[in-house]
């Protein structure tokens, strides 16, 4: 072998093996190769409700209760159901307050977790009506449908953000569940046989709502301290919104009002 091929073997060898003392040669072979990135998001903070407040008040009306009775005689079933007429529920108003209304936190809790409730919630076809009107529930939470009513119902859900569903329930004590994968306020539902029936759920990924009752009046317990942006919201009249700051262990009063819608 002559000298000049011993050394340029030499050198590959040596080329090679420091190579290989540094890791090199293919995917998979050094330990490092699995650790993964840094997360650019901070994961969401648990809420401690130890020293939580709350928010409580009523939703104020300064105009009448239109709504007109629902005539049933087009499925005798339903208007066999009901000794006296019934409305709508748009507009349940009573001494200047107003029901129905759907309050919730719409800002103020980013970057907060909260465990999903497994408590189903129930959306029932009684009187061919919705019950409750309107109602709230979290993101992933089951919603049980119900037929209570021995006559045919079809629940059209019409969500924007969430998929739509519609489903047939031809005889009494029938149900199904439902989860809604992304918070939407609203989402309403709607029977496709009885054009009447009106309903609407508010989807949030909180737990942090409420909706008022025939004397207006509302409550929402919990919540941390903080600078929250309130809305409520009215199928009729629209929204109204508010900023207010809760101290540890306090509860803030809270009072939205609503006109009458003017124009056609």
């Amino acid at each position: 072998m002559s000298r000049n091929r011993f050394w340029i073997l030499l050198a590959l060898c040596c080329s090679l093996a420091l190579l290989v003392a540094c890791g090199g040669g293919g995917e998979g072979d050094g330990e490092g190769d699995d650790v993964p990135e840094a997360s650019s998001e901070a994961p969401a903070a648990e809420v401690d409700t130890a020293n939580a407040g709350g928010v409580k008040g009523a939703v104020n009306y300064s105009g009448p209760d239109t709504d007109t009775p629902i005539a049933m005689n087009a499925d005798p079933t339903c208007a066999s159901l009901h000794s006296t007429p019934v409305d709508t529920g748009k507009y349940q108003v009573k001494e200047g307050k107003l029901g129905n209304v759907f309050v919730y936190v719409k800002t103020g809790l980013e970057g907060k977790s909260f465990p999903t409730p497994t408590e189903k919630k129930t959306l029932d076809q009684q009187g061919c009506q919705y019950h409750p009107h309107v109602m709230g529930i979290q993101v992933g939470q089951p919603l049980t449908v119900k037929n209570s009513d021995a006559t045919l119902h079809n629940i059209h859900a019409m969500p924007k953000s969430n998929p739509e569903f519609n489903q047939g329930q031809p005889i009494k004590d029938m149900s199904f569940d439902k989860t809604f994968e992304k918070a939407e306020v609203m989402v309403p539902f709607k029977c496709d046989v009885h054009p009447w029936m009106n309903a609407y759920v508010g989807v949030l990924d909180h737990p942090y709502y409420a909706v008022s009752g025939e004397d207006g009046s509302f409550s929402i317990d919990k919540l941390p301290a903080g600078t929250y942006t309130l809305e409520a919201w009215h199928e009729e009249l629209g929204t109204a919104t508010q900023q207010v700051t809760v101290a540890a262990n306090q509860t803030v009063d809270v009072n939205f009002d609503f006109q009458p819608r003017t124009g056609g």
